[in-house]
């Protein structure tokens, strides 16, 4: 055998190999490439459902704040009607007016109780009657739950 064909068959062996790697790195490297491929896909996806969902949450935490805000101001409103009612009872002595003057008493009571069943009714929804339209004041509208006539500033009827 002549050393040109030894040489040749060499060099056609290393090509052979060298092909062979080649071939195996290509499609190697495709594989990689078509997984890799797939996790970004899954990735974006999951990237995008978490920015919905920040963006969902900070939705939802401003309007909560809005409403602890609306609450809070609403408690103000109340805490201010409870100071009304426990100056009104600060300045009688019901126990003492009991005694002395039960029919007096009980007629405050049974037109107090009236005009509270009242304001129940209209935070219930009812609507207001002529007369409660009609009124110039908040206590001319009911002395009980004044904060709900619809003239007062101060307050707006829920």
């Amino acid at each position: 055998m002549n050393i040109g064909y030894k040489i040749a068959g060499v060099l056609f062996l290393i090509m052979l190999i060298g092909g062979s790697f080649s071939y195996w790195y290509y499609t190697d490297s495709q594989e990689t490439i078509k997984t890799l491929t797939e996790s970004n896909a899954k990735l974006e996806t999951a990237i995008s459902i978490n920015e919905q969902t920040i963006s969902e949450l900070e939705e939802s935490y401003a309007d909560s704040k809005v409403q602890l805000r609306d609450l809070n101001i609403r408690l103000q409103e109340i805490r201010i009607q409870n100071g009304e009612l426990v100056k009104k009872f600060a300045e009688h002595n019901i126990g003492y007016l009991a005694q002395s003057k039960p029919g007096l008493v009980e007629n405050i009571i049974n037109n107090a109780s009236d005009k509270v069943s009242r304001c129940f009714e209209i935070l219930g929804g009812s609507p207001l009657t002529d007369k409660e339209k009609e009124a110039k004041s908040a206590k001319e509208f009911n002395s009980e739950c004044s904060w709900l006539w619809p003239g007062n500033s101060s307050t707006a009827r829920p």
